[in-house]
């Protein structure tokens, strides 16, 4: 498949973004930046560009658009909302708001959701918890 292949950008300069969004750089992310980075770089730049242009919005701040990419995410019962919760509360979310919007989607996807919401709000919590002792 060959090696990344941008040469303007290093493959750990397209992952700051993520390790300070998240605390860490996710294997799905990290595969899409090898793979498409060695394949398509151009491609991969144009994927960033509008991520990056879309995840940060002017008119909100960074937790607000974490929250609703959390709660959207959660929607759809994704596996990817973790990686929103994890970077809502990591931008200044608290255990209310968080809980705020599982409750909002449980009115509009069920139980499903809520107990989906209640197990990533357990397993951030216990992340957490692992990366302060």
């Amino acid at each position: 498949m060959g090696s990344y292949a941008d040469k303007s950008v290093s493959i750990e300069q397209r992952g700051a973004i993520y390790e300070e969004l998240v605390g860490f750089l996710p294997p799905r992310i990290e595969a899409r930046m090898l793979v498409t980075g060695a394949l398509d770089p151009k491609m991969l730049d144009l994927q960033e560009q509008m991520r990056e242009h879309g995840m940060y919005p002017s008119c909100f701040d960074v937790k607000t658009a974490q929250l609703m990419l959390f709660g959207m995410l959660l929607m759809d019962l994704s596996d990817a909302a973790v990686l929103h919760g994890i970077a809502a509360r990591k931008a200044g979310a608290t255990w209310e708001e968080m809980q705020a919007v599982i409750n909002l989607c449980f009115l509009f996807r069920g139980l499903s959701a809520a107990n989906r919401g209640a197990e990533l709000l357990a397993n951030i919590c216990d992340r957490e918890s692992k990366a302060t002792s």
